[in-house]
């Protein structure tokens, strides 16, 4: 059972080191286009959000704060706009920087004005939203499967965007199997990334919605999340085939055994790993995207590239 009698509140994003700077995503973004853009003062009604804009959530204090240091100082980064139909503009990138403005109660901020097609907006509002520390995973895993569905970018093209790895692209995209209530944690704070992975591992959606709100409650580790996950699915406590026929009912000390050998795998390639206790030995289990992606797992066990058995 647990031991924490308290809900914790978890950190939105891992450390991930993706902060790059607007002028860096802007360029990324535009290699090869010759640049086309005005620096004006605008009026804040004027400027209208995003509707693809993949963040639904701004945090009020943070809003609060912010809007009082630009009371102060003035807006010193412009936003990002492109022109619309009437006169008005549409935000690409800096929504949070506007509606703050709007909060300090000032008429006008500084905007970068550039001529830009439904795609190459989309692109940049989400790639910038990827590249800001304080973006939850749900919404990191929307802006990643944005850029999927709408621009039809693959995990490696999305990865070298936003400064992270194709298989760190490809869990976020996974959370998004879990049900809302799972995903609802996430964005509160109250499950990290992490446990959302861990979720991952249960079978079926009832067990995946009761685990979260068990692990929110509890204020449970990843690790203890992945056990339970295990547990409630098809895992260690289940009893394992035997090649020679029948079953066989895992020892408590081999069952402690294959949770620790799964935690390993799982942090050492980055995706889930279900390890079952055989009568000689463990089977091990994962998913892979494609050959790519199984030819980077191999790379692990290069002496032996065959001795992954089982994949899916």
């Amino acid at each position: 059972m647990p031991t924490s009698p308290l809900p914790r509140k978890w950190p939105a994003v891992a450390e991930r080191g993706m902060g790059r700077g607007l002028a860096a995503l802007f360029a990324a973004s535009e290699e090869g286009e010759p640049a086309r853009q005005e620096l004006r003062e605008l009026a804040v009604e004027l400027i209208e959000p995003n509707p693809k804009q993949p963040r639904r959530d701004f945090d009020e204090g943070a809003l609060q704060g912010l809007a009082g240091s630009l009371a102060e100082r003035g807006v010193l980064q412009p936003v990002l706009v492109r022109p619309r139909h009437g006169g008005t503009y549409e935000l690409v990138a800096g929504e949070r920087r506007w509606r703050a403005a709007k909060l300090a109660g000032l008429a006008t901020v500084p905007a970068l004005v550039r001529e830009r097609d439904d795609a190459q907006a989309l692109e940049l509002a989400l790639i910038e939203n990827m590249a800001r520390e304080d973006l939850n995973p749900v919404e990191e895993a929307r802006a990643c499967a944005a850029l999927v569905e709408e621009l039809g970018l693959t995990r490696e093209e999305i990865g070298r965007r936003v400064g992270r790895s194709r298989v760190a692209v490809s869990n976020l995209l996974r959370l998004l199997d879990l049900p809302d209530e799972a995903l609802g944690a996430m964005q509160r704070g109250d499950l990290s990334e992490g446990h959302g992975r861990a979720l991952l591992l249960a079978d079926d959606h009832a067990a995946r919605r009761r685990l979260a709100r068990d692990a929110a409650e509890g204020g449970w580790s990843v690790r203890v999340l992945e056990q339970r996950a295990r547990e409630a699915g098809t895992g260690v406590t289940a009893r394992a085939a035997s090649p020679k026929g029948g079953t066989h009912v895992p020892h408590p000390d081999q069952e402690a055994a294959a949770a620790e050998i799964a935690h390993t795998l799982s942090a050492a390639l980055g995706r889930e790993v279900r390890v079952r206790p055989r009568r000689e030995g463990y089977t091990v289990e994962l998913t892979v995207d494609g050959p790519e992606d199984a030819a980077t797992v191999a790379r692990y066990h290069p002496r032996s590239p065959g001795a992954i058995s089982s994949v899916g």
